[in-house]
């Protein structure tokens, strides 16, 4: 069992107390939490997997696997249908909705599933930018990841839209407020932005910019994929307009999902064949997706009783709050040990906010780099100890390209989710130490897949 509040020697502390901050928490039950996710127990020649890859997708719960299952057993069928498997995969769809809407504070009927957040944005972005006019203006950032900014790109192109770019601080990879005042103007209609940068980590004031985008007379359209596995997220209380995010980065299925405020969506044109019942959901949906994503909500909400505190006869809203928060003080909890130990391994840089004070502005997901390893040689030796971490640049490629990191294999990245633990985080620092210690022996990556 690990709590929250332990730490390792040469950890720190930091943040204050608060909703969705890093405040310590009551003991957290990580075991207890582990046991229900199949791949925690895969090993890797004889020794257990340390999954850091969550910011590429999470594993899931056994109740996400057995929920894909049930379906394909007891209500696989296409929608519409008079009888008893059609009927039970409509009941699912629309029951997964409102688990969603549940888990962004939204309602059922704003909430559109897709393929991938990707494949939803650059659809919707059809839909939005055909009210827009030629000249109208469209900022985008030099932060986010490509799906956000892609599709506004191609977009802008097709249409006379002007782009224009709300460009990071490099010392820590954030957004400044006084820096988007400057490029909103009376043509500015949209601003697309993230809620927390998967690159990163940095957890951009989301409320704040929204606040400044309205007053402008534009919309906001937010990518909160990679907050979606660390913070509680209230769509009404930020008031973005648009909102999108994938199920499979917090402990579900491969699905994207994209929040639309209802009057807006209804006031958009729709690119769809015209029986579809759905405006903005075209084609047949990934039912069995659907009950997954259903099963993953359930976990989280019952994360909120067993470890948020949270009666479990609460409103699932206020459990999911309640969970996420509880998610957040463990996963910092370890992000303090992960920041400290990074801090004392000679030859790693860290990017993004590093100020252990300042730790409530981020996620605990790690970008680094080791001097004299090339960030895949770097990925690969830790694989090779059954640690997984991504490299490269993650689709944040505007990111890594301001940075200078474009053409020397981007960063090393590790990600923490609420099912790590401090013996993880303990064994991944030993094995960076050993890797930035006999860097001269290994500094081209052996693969490149």
């Amino acid at each position: 069992m690990v709590t929250a509040t332990h730490r390792r020697d040469r950890a720190v502390d930091g943040g204050c107390a608060g909703p969705g901050s890093i405040a310590a928490m009551t003991t957290f039950d990580v075991d207890a939490l582990r046991a229900q996710f199949p791949a925690l127990s895969l090993e890797h020649h004889g020794r257990p997997m340390a999954f850091f890859d969550g910011p590429g997708g999470t594993q899931v719960p056994q109740r996400v696997i057995d929920a894909v299952g049930d379906y394909y057993r007891t209500s696989n069928a296409n929608h519409g249908g008079p009888f008893a498997t059609s009927e039970r995969s409509d009941a699912i769809d629309h029951a997964a909705h409102g688990a969603i809407a549940d888990l962004i504070g939204a309602d059922a009927g704003e909430v559109k599933f897709g393929a991938n957040m990707t494949t939803l944005t650059f659809h919707l972005s059809r839909s939005i930018a055909a009210t827009f006019a030629p000249g109208d203006e469209i900022v985008v950032t030099g932060l986010d990841h490509d799906a956000n900014v892609a599709p506004w790109l191609a977009i802008a192109a097709d249409c006379g839209l002007v782009i224009r770019t709300w460009e990071p601080r490099l010392e820590d990879c954030t957004l400044h407020i006084e820096d988007l005042d400057g490029l909103l103007s009376p043509r500015t209609r949209l601003v697309a932005f993230g809620w927390a940068s998967n690159a990163v980590g940095t957890i951009n004031p989301v409320a704040d910019i929204v606040r400044r985008v309205h007053a402008a007379g534009a919309w906001t359209y937010v990518d909160a994929v990679h907050a979606a596995p660390h913070l509680a997220i209230d769509v009404r209380a930020v008031d973005t307009d648009f909102l999108a995010c994938s199920v499979y980065k917090f402990f579900g299925p491969h699905l994207g999902v994209v929040y639309g405020k209802a009057a807006i969506l209804d006031a958009l044109p729709a690119y769809k064949v015209r029986p579809a019942d759905d405006r903005f959901e075209t084609g047949t949906g990934n039912h069995e997706g659907f009950a997954g994503t259903l099963a993953a909500v359930e976990y989280l909400a019952e994360v909120g009783v067993t470890h948020g505190g949270a009666p479990a006869t609460a409103p699932r809203r206020e459990r999911l709050v309640a969970a996420m928060q509880a998610i957040r003080g463990h996963e910092m909890g370890l992000y303090q040990r992960l920041a400290a130990g990074l801090s004392e391994i000679d030859g790693v840089r860290q990017y993004g906010i590093t100020e252990p004070s300042r730790f409530e502005a981020r996620t605990p997901t790690a970008a680094l780099t080791v001097a004299g390893v090339h960030p895949r040689a770097a990925a690969e030796a830790l694989g090779r100890e059954g640690v997984a971490v991504w490299d490269g640049d993650f689709y944040a490629t505007g990111l890594l390209e301001r940075l200078g990191r474009s053409e020397s294999g981007g960063v090393v990245r590790i990600g923490l989710t609420h099912y790590n633990t401090e013996a993880e985080v303990d064994r991944l620092l030993d094995a960076l130490a050993r890797i930035a210690a006999s860097r001269g022996a290994a500094t081209a990556p052996t693969s490149t897949a």
